[in-house]
């Protein structure tokens, strides 16, 4: 029996490129990419799409319905930066929406459900450095509390209803497909942009800021590994540990001067996402991702550096 996927919020800097990951593996047919928003023309015109609020039960529960998921990737968030100026509705879209999926999973027998968190689950007096799977956490951000809770949530229905839930904690993300969507890490994406436009870049946070990050490649390639691996080997049904490359915006600025010599990088005086920055972890332990699924990270900070480049060099 082929999957039936439903990927929600398919427009978004993880979205545009997981559907077409997984329609390359199971078929264009087979994979719904939905979202509130128009699609872009790749997205729309390689596979199905469907208009979805995640905050719109009637229309969620039609869908559902309608397509009968075997597994749902729910994407749909407000993040960090835009979530501390909108907090009431980040915490609403973030939490009412998963309770959504879960609720019409359960429902529709959906066999599995990704949903992701964030490295802003931790806080202030988290370990900064190697921060471990189990640990104090104590966000200090509405995304970092939806994110909290949504992996008790998806924790919670695991045990009551048996939902296969499966969550991994993102680092920031980079990758040149989509543009990001609006939280603190999103320097490490605009840096490449300014880097190749005007030979500059005027960084929001501080140096000497490190957080850690990923390339979307190995993003997607975790999600889709996590997901593919049998039920039995995941151990861990709130979020897993997902670690890639950790570095600060120098560091980075002097990978990309490698590249192109005559690139300067220079440093806003405040910015509302440095303190978002300085509550994070500065690297992440992922043993335990290792451990149970294999996960294994391909592409270092040279390495990323060079294709982000690359690729975007081709669209700029």
């Amino acid at each position: 029996m082929s999957e039936k996927i439903f990927v929600i919020g398919a427009n978004g800097q993880i979205g545009t490129e997981l559907v077409t990951a997984l329609r390359a593996i199971h078929g264009a047919e087979n994979v719904i990419a939905s979202d509130i928003n128009s699609p872009n023309y790749a997205l729309r015109n390689s596979g199905p799409f469907e208009f979805a609020n995640v905050l719109d039960k009637d229309n969620l529960h039609h869908l559902f319905d309608k397509h009968r998921p075997t597994q749902v990737y729910l994407l749909a968030a407000i993040l960090s930066a835009v979530g501390e100026q909108k907090p009431k509705m980040a915490w609403d879209l973030n939490m009412t929406g998963l309770l959504h999926i879960l609720d019409f999973a359960v429902e529709f027998k959906t066999a599995k459900v990704f949903w992701p968190s964030s490295i802003a689950v931790f806080g202030p007096h988290s370990p900064q450095y190697d921060t471990p799977q189990y640990c104090v956490m104590d966000p200090n951000t509405v995304y970092g509390f939806s994110k909290l809770a949504g992996e008790r949530w998806c924790e919670y229905y695991f045990a009551k209803y048996g939902l296969d839930a499966r969550s991994l904690r993102y680092p920031g993300l980079i990758g040149w497909r989509a543009n990001p969507g609006g939280g603190t890490t999103d320097y490490a994406v605009h840096i490449f942009h300014e880097a190749l436009k005007h030979g500059s870049y005027q960084s929001f946070l501080q140096e000497g800021t490190a957080l850690p990050m990923m390339y979307m490649d190995d993003a997607i390639r975790a999600t889709i590994s996590l997901m593919d691996a049998p039920a039995e080997q995941i151990k861990i049904r709130s979020s897993y540990n997902l670690a890639g490359i950790s570095f600060k915006p120098e560091e980075l600025a002097a990978e990309i001067k490698k590249h192109l010599p005559n690139f300067e990088i220079s440093y806003a005086d405040t910015d509302p996402r440095q303190a978002i920055a300085d509550s994070w972890p500065k690297s992440i332990d992922d043993s335990a991702a290792q451990q149970d699924w294999g996960w294994q990270i391909e592409y270092d900070l040279p390495k990323m550096t060079a294709d982000m480049l690359e690729n975007l060099k081709k669209i700029i």
